[in-house]
């Protein structure tokens, strides 16, 4: 596929403090289901906003030549869905140990037990998604293009591929994370539809916007956040 190199333009600065953290259970997690004891190999694929990588992607195009592995565990943590995602499970295969791990690691609400409100206001996610339409229109926006909607889902691609039906995980999430109002506007400046290069010179106007809306919302700028449980969906190579 394609490759956009402004999709995530002007991100970086936001990703650490705008992105909230996966479960505090998901390294036992990954650590029992893969027999992680500090010997093994892993990778990780898409690991934040990689400004250097950007940079040298056109001198280590070939990711087994890059990376030959073999690995016990290799990791995606919500970055497979930018990726091929067939032909990158069939790479990733052959990069694998025998017995050797793929996971695919996302929040997920839908369907998730939603915790008990703290007392403290929830971020306004419906009214800052629509601050973001009277910007950017209503066209979910990446790059230079839109974001493809997605029928389907990894379960069923990892299915049809040598890996066969994945296994799926649930690690609990944070059910009190606390967020200031800086850490609400960053989430929103870490996504590739929210990206401040595509506010062009309304960059302004817009945190103007969703910072009037969230001193509105919280006195003191503190916000609840439950980006759900953190999902794991596990493909193995046999042993």
């Amino acid at each position: 596929m394609l490759y956009d190199p402004t999709i995530y333009l002007g991100s970086a600065a936001h990703y650490r403090h705008g992105r909230p953290p996966y479960s505090p259970e998901l390294e036992a997690l990954l650590t029992q289901q893969t027999g992680l004891d500090g010997n093994g190999r892993l990778l990780d694929v898409g690991c934040g906003p990689g400004v250097l990588t950007v940079r040298l992607a056109h001198l280590a195009e070939d990711l087994p030549a890059a990376a030959p592995g073999p690995y016990r565990l290799v990791t995606f943590g919500q970055s497979f869905h930018w990726t091929d995602e067939q032909h990158v499970a069939e790479t990733v295969y052959d990069m694998l140990e025998p017995g050797g791990a793929l996971a695919l690691i996302v929040h997920t609400v839908t369907g998730r037990p939603r915790p008990p409100d703290p007392g403290v206001p929830a971020i306004p996610h419906d009214e800052i998604k629509a601050l973001v339409e009277k910007y950017l229109g209503s066209t979910r926006r990446a790059g230079q293009g839109t974001a493809a909607q997605r029928t389907h889902r990894f379960e069923d691609v990892l299915a049809q591929t040598r890996f066969g039906v994945p296994q799926q995980f649930f690690a609990a999430g944070i059910p009190d994370l606390l967020r200031d109002s800086q850490s609400v506007l960053s989430g929103y400046f870490s996504l590739s539809s929210a990206a401040p290069h595509l506010f062009g010179d309304r960059l302004d106007d817009f945190a103007a916007e969703v910072r009037a809306l969230l001193a509105n919302r919280s006195a003191d700028g503190i916000f609840w956040d439950w980006p759900g449980d953190t999902e794991v969906v596990m493909a193995r190579k046999p042993g």
